[in-house]
């Protein structure tokens, strides 16, 4: 497991992660920084804790706006069908272990 050194609001925080995963981290932690940035421009005078939180919240936004946007997929009518023939089956077993416990 790797350590690293991220840098978000000013502060350092010494995270672990996978080995292969710290480059990832590097630019998922760029982009907190840039959003905690954004909230302490936009407010000012924001505890550290705040900034953070104030951060999060917008980019809880950006994601909420995305998934939002983004085209749903098409609902495959051979899946959902199977889907519903195995939960009548799953139903079916279900109700044949209850009478079996009550006879029991």
């Amino acid at each position: 497991m790797a350590e690293v050194d991220l840098k978000v609001g000013g502060r350092s925080y010494m995270i672990a992660c996978r080995d292969g995963g710290e480059e990832h981290l590097h630019t998922l932690a760029r982009h907190v920084d840039r959003k905690a940035e954004e909230a302490r421009a936009a407010v000012g005078g924001m505890n550290e804790v705040r900034q953070i939180l104030f951060a999060a919240l917008l980019l809880a936004d950006e994601f909420a706006e995305q998934s939002a946007a983004a085209p749903k997929a098409p609902v495959d009518a051979e899946v959902v069908a199977a889907l519903i023939k195995l939960a009548e089956r799953v139903e079916g077993i279900a109700d044949a272990l209850e009478s079996g416990a009550d006879s029991a």
